[in-house]
């Protein structure tokens, strides 16, 4: 398995547009990819790569609380702008405005030359109402009837007035069905099968894949979520897990093959356990913008395997960027515990210029934003530092600060652990409160000297230090608000 790997995720309908008119995923400079490489950047994941349905965007991307986002994202936007959901596929054909299959492949060959991986994405729980498919394949979508239709005609549709059958709307339990998207039926043997050639084929053309709401096939979940209608028409459930029938398929043929699941309702070690390599890690970006301290840390007190397979991160497509989520200032000490702790870190295209504005995915156009070249600089130092293998391949462990007694500086608020590899180890603590803080850490030395040097790779301070006094009372620590160190022992 790939050893604490850094992805960097674009939005790619936006992105290719930065670089010209008309221009080929596979004309993109070599040099855009290098930097990313040169900064310890393992994946890229092309978000939206595939090819969508045009015709549903005047029905189903201008409602009003979705006219509210494109208003609170670009000024003097029209509908021109507006391009519809890279989740509302069509097929999995690669979107002509990045060229053909050749395109894609010469993409590949580039970012491996770097030795980069490339990530595409697998929406596993619906296709496009207006996928082609429909009149093709018409089995592998769950159907309705004429009652369901008018009990609940927001979940389910006609297609076309056309055609006779009626099908539900892809959803997930705790929301309105999203119209723009007709729901594979994964009690279905023939869906199963037809979705894991998809992957098979994907699985050619890129290293891995990032899976779309990755939890609904599950089958007690989409149990649940479907009652009615499996009910109603007798839909047994079946044995094995899609999941892990398909990744088994799919690592037979390619074992290097990376699955990253979007994965929410707990359910992360479920989907770990049958095949996942990585998945989100939701709750710890949710507890860290709560301020929930105690809830990070026993957090990072998880089996180290579970750990090693999640993907954490500060935002994404689907999040509020990480300088407005938190404030500029916990932003880039949330990015210091995220980018420092193991599994795998997950960056968005502009949260290294300290973008602040949350896009919709349905937009064609992006706002324009100065960069902070404060914040740029910080993610260019974090992810040197990171970049340094004891951060890929060292060993990961807990520290516990101690009280320094006596006084009314806090310790509780401060975040401590230690990398490990072959004679290296790498100290960081992190004052996560608003407040000056104060602690003592006791850590393990090999070494006969009487004094180690501690050199800050943050602040680029040296700081001489008593061997004995660490091993006995700990390393004396002051930091002010939101600070930290990153240490180097020599």
């Amino acid at each position: 398995m790939l050893l604490n790997p850094k992805l960097y995720e674009i939005n790619s309908r936006i992105w290719i547009k930065r670089f010209g008119e008309n221009l080929k995923i596979s004309e993109i400079p070599d040099n855009y990819f290098k930097e990313l490489a040169d900064k310890g950047i393992n994946i890229i994941w092309m978000m939206g790569i595939w090819k969508t349905t045009p015709q549903t965007i005047d029905k189903c991307c201008f409602t009003p609380d979705l006219a509210s986002s494109y208003n609170n994202a670009v000024n003097n936007w029209n509908k021109e702008d507006i391009i519809g959901s890279p989740y509302s596929i069509d097929t999995y054909e690669i979107n002509s405005m990045f060229g053909d299959l050749d395109d894609i492949k010469k993409l590949r060959d580039q970012l491996n030359k770097f030795g980069l991986k490339l990530f595409f994405d697998f929406v596993v729980n619906h296709f496009s109402s207006a996928t082609r498919l429909i009149k093709s394949n018409p089995e592998i979508f769950l159907g309705g009837d004429e009652e369901s239709l008018r009990n609940d005609p927001l979940t389910f549709f006609r297609p076309d007035q056309k055609i006779n059958n009626i099908f539900a709307h892809g959803k997930d339990p705790f929301f309105p069905a999203w119209t723009d998207t007709i729901q594979l039926n994964y009690f279905n043997q023939c869906t199963r099968d037809f979705m894991t050639n998809i992957l098979l084929d994907i699985a050619e053309i890129c290293d891995g894949v990032r899976c779309d709401m990755a939890m609904l096939p599950l089958n007690n979940v989409f149990s649940n979520n479907w009652v009615g209608v499996l009910k109603k028409f007798n839909i047994q459930k079946p044995k094995a897990e899609f999941w892990s029938e398909a990744i088994k398929t799919i690592k037979k043929r390619s074992p290097e093959f990376i699955f990253l699941a979007e994965a929410y309702w707990d359910l992360e070690w479920d989907l770990q356990k049958i095949g996942f390599d990585f998945t989100y890690d939701k709750r710890f970006t949710d507890r860290l913008a709560a301020n929930d301290i105690e809830g990070v840390k026993l957090h990072l007190d998880a089996d180290m395997d579970y750990q090693l397979k999640s993907a954490r991160f500060l935002e994404n497509h689907d999040e509020q960027r990480a300088v407005i989520k938190f404030g500029e200032r916990r932003s880039l000490t949330s990015a210091i515990l995220m980018s420092t702790i193991p599994g795998m870190k997950l960056y968005f295209d502009g949260q290294f210029e300290g973008k602040k504005i949350k896009l919709p995915v349905q937009m064609g156009k992006e706002p324009v934003e100065k960069a902070s070249i404060k914040i740029q600089k910080f993610y260019d130092k974090i992810l040197n530092i990171t970049n340094n293998k004891v951060f890929r391949e060292g060993q990961f462990n807990k520290l516990y600060p101690i009280s320094t007694g006596g006084n009314n500086y806090s310790f509780e608020d401060i975040f401590a652990y230690e990398w490990m590899l072959d004679n290296e180890k790498w100290i960081i603590v992190i004052n996560y409160s608003n407040v000056t803080s104060q602690c003592r850490l006791k850590f393990d030395l090999n070494t006969d000297k009487d004094k180690i040097t501690l050199i800050d790779h943050l602040s680029n301070d040296t700081y001489i230090r008593s061997v004995e006094e660490i091993k006995k009372i700990g390393l004396f620590v002051e930091l002010k608000n939101l600070r930290a160190h990153i240490f180097s022992a020599k």
